[in-house]
């Protein structure tokens, strides 16, 4: 596999303030959808809706169920008062996870911590090397339950309006809890577009991957071979890699809703693009020059500058057209990020 030299640099672009989307459209489907064929660069503009038109019996497309969690959590740290924040990462076991915090200078290990009145204790256990702290939290009843209670949905950072509607920032077919963004190329498809889709012969597998908040950040080093990806857990079941083997068997395209979505598949995938079910975690990072061992489409958002997802965009489309693209969508007003349009590659 032969990976040629990119800087993070070279996935640097300037978007105007007021396309960062701060609420999603009235309508799921209604978003813009910028369609680009992969090979030839050329773009066409649409509708979410018309996503059906550019989809054929024996296609599969692979959505992530994960669901965002209120893993925001504001609190007081005994003793003291003091305020504190967190924010759930992931879980390391039934009530141990990572979270991040602020300010961090008050968690050191053995500091004690209180969320809602009592509901929700936590005890911090360890740093670790990114900052981050391992905390065991402590409770009464079922753990999902008082979060739900005491905890918000932890928003991106570049999100400063409160959304009206919080199911907004989940997708309708989401069902396993973990995530602490949501997988946003999903936001746009509602059950009557999936069922539309089902007719026409598609079909549906999914995967789980729980989205960590790593997924916001900027690569910091310029060298791409230098950067250490973030860890998130997944799991691919049995039925699901059955459709998506069958469709690569029978000539049908493999096309993942989200770059979380193909992160999973080309985990899982062997060299020969089968996948087979299985869990674990996965820190794989693509960026142009990658080889696709199962992924043949990808309906995505418009990410964030010298981000790893606009990276990926990249390895599968090609750095200057994925960049073309971008430009064309600020000159035609798209809007950016979580609540913003999609793009298909096709």
């Amino acid at each position: 596999m032969v990976f040629f030299i990119m800087r993070v640099n070279d996935f640097d672009y300037y978007l105007p303030q007021e396309l960062i989307a701060q609420e999603p459209v009235s309508q799921r489907q209604m978003s813009k959808l910028l369609v680009m064929d992969k090979n030839s660069g050329a773009i066409e503009h649409k509708l979410f809706r018309d996503i059906i038109k550019y989809l054929k019996k024996g296609d599969c497309l692979v959505l992530n169920d994960t669901r965002v969690i209120p893993a925001r959590l504001f609190g007081i740290k005994e003793g003291t008062g003091g305020k504190i924040e967190f924010v759930l990462l992931k879980r390391i076991d039934k009530d141990i996870w990572e979270v991040m915090l602020k300010p961090g200078k008050r968690a050191k290990p053995g500091a004690k911590f209180i969320f809602g009145n009592g509901q929700l204790r936590a005890d911090i256990i360890q740093i670790v090397e990114s900052g981050n702290r391992l905390v065991k939290f402590k409770y009464e009843g079922i753990f999902e339950e008082i979060l739900e209670r005491v905890g918000i949905i932890p928003l991106p950072p570049y999100i400063t309006k409160k959304p009206q509607d919080v199911e907004r920032y989940q997708t309708v077919y989401s069902r396993f809890e973990g995530s602490a963004a949501a997988p946003t190329a999903g936001l746009h498809f509602t059950r009557a577009l999936m069922d539309e889709i089902g007719e026409i012969g598609v079909d549906i597998a999914y995967i789980t991957l729980h989205v960590g908040l790593g997924t916001f950040k900027p690569v910091k080093v310029q060298d791409l071979t230098q950067h250490k990806m973030h860890s998130e857990y997944y799991k691919i079941e049995e039925r699901d890699c059955q459709l998506i083997n069958r469709a690569k068997k029978m000539g049908g395209r493999v096309i993942a809703v989200g770059t979380t979505s193909c992160r999973v598949l080309e985990t899982v995938a062997d060299m020969n693009g089968k996948v087979n079910p299985q869990e674990g975690w996965t820190q794989i990072f693509i960026y142009p020059g990658y080889e696709f061992k199962v992924l043949d489409a990808l309906i995505t958002n418009f990410h964030l500058p010298k981000s790893t997802l606009i990276m990926l965009v990249s390895a599968l489309a090609g750095r200057n057209k994925v960049m073309g693209a971008y430009n064309t969508a600020i000159k035609e007003k798209y809007r950016f990020f979580s609540f913003g349009d999609a793009m298909f590659i096709k």
